[in-house]
Parts: structure tokens; C-alpha cells; sequence
């Protein structure tokens, strides 16, 4: 079984890190408070350890929403372009299965269960994309809709243009300035 629990020393830094992110990007959680944050945090290792694995893998997560419920909060991957140590990734397990030749060395789903994260919605990648220019130069794998992936396909997006695109491709393709973000709720 994998360790998912910080040490002290981690999980301070990760917290400095976190602090110093969320007050430098104040637009992208209008009206909520680091302390509260911070509190909540304290109380769920689990997905402190998440956290630092998005950051890890050069997510840059930070604060973007609170729940429906107002109960809680929700962490997506804010860095400017798709987290470099999450390319080159094809979809799902299905999809690098069926890769013959050239197989990636992962896949974007089992990366995001592993880490605690979930692909990002079309909806919320469209939300993210309110709050700042997020893959310019780069996609993000998103959550596929069954009906597509069980014709082979999955869907991924990009800024470019001005404009979100959401576009399709074989579940198995793969590329270099491809990958995943993802979301925690806290």
C-alpha cells in the first residue's frame, strides 16, 4: 500500500506554497478566506497528499470554487500550461492496451485516480478558463462521455485563438504537449 500521508516537513512546505499561490491569484477565489482554507486542509491528510502530488507533477493547484454546499472547497490545476509531469499519456487503461507499438508509459485516468484527482469536465474546464490563459501552447485530456468513449474516442481541450476548443481524438493517441488537469474537492 502507498504512503498518502505527508511528513511535517512536506506538509508545511506544501501549505507555504499553497498560501503564497492563492494570495498572488485573489480573482480566482473571490471572497474566500486562507484561513478557512488552511483549517480544512488541517483536517483531510489525504488530500493534503493529493495536493502535493498535483503540485508534484507541476500542477500548480490552487482554490478556484467552493461546493454547492458551501462546506467546502475546490482545487484545480492552474498552471498556465497542461502539468509537464503528466504528458505524453494516452486516455485510459483501455487505450494503452490497444496500443500495439509505441506505447505511452501511462494513461491519463489511472494518473488521476493514483493521485486522488478527477479529469476535469467540459464545464469546468470552460469555468477555469474564465479565470486566467490556461493551455496556449498545450491540451488537457477531459472527462469523456461514455457514449464517445465507447466508440473510441475521447475529447480534450485547448485555448487558442482567443477561443476554447473542444476537440475528439482516438482514446490512444498520445503527444508531448498533451496531458491532464485535474480537480479535488477539500
Amino acid at each position: 500500500m502507498k504512503n498518502t500521508k505527508l511528513n511535517e516537513n512536506q506538509a508545511e512546505k506544501l501549505l507555504e506554497v499553497l498560501k503564497a499561490r492563492f494570495e498572488k491569484n485573489l480573482n480566482r477565489h473571490k471572497g474566500v478566506k486562507w484561513a478557512d482554507v488552511q483549517k480544512k486542509l488541517l483536517s483531510k491528510q489525504a488530500v493534503s497528499w493529493t495536493l502535493n502530488e498535483m503540485e508534484r507533477t507541476g500542477g500548480e493547484p490552487d482554490v478556484i470554487s467552493i461546493d454547492k454546499k458551501k462546506t467546502g472547497y475546490i482545487f484545480c490545476d492552474c498552471s498556465a500550461q497542461t502539468p509537464a509531469g503528466r504528458v505524453n499519456v494516452c486516455y485510459d487503461k483501455q487505450a494503452l492496451d490497444s496500443r500495439k507499438k509505441f506505447k505511452p508509459k501511462n494513461n491519463a485516468a489511472d494518473m488521476a485516480s493514483d493521485m486522488g484527482i478527477e479529469l476535469m469536465t467540459e464545464e469546468e474546464y470552460m469555468a477555469l478558463q474564465k479565470l486566467g490563459e490556461f493551455d496556449t501552447k498545450t491540451s488537457s485530456w477531459i472527462k469523456t462521455p461514455d457514449e464517445v468513449r465507447k466508440l473510441g474516442g475521447a475529447l480534450f481541450m485547448d485555448k487558442r485563438f482567443g477561443r476554447v476548443f473542444v476537440y475528439h481524438n482516438g482514446a490512444e493517441s498520445y503527444y508531448s504537449v498533451r496531458g491532464f488537469r485535474g480537480i479535488v474537492r477539500l
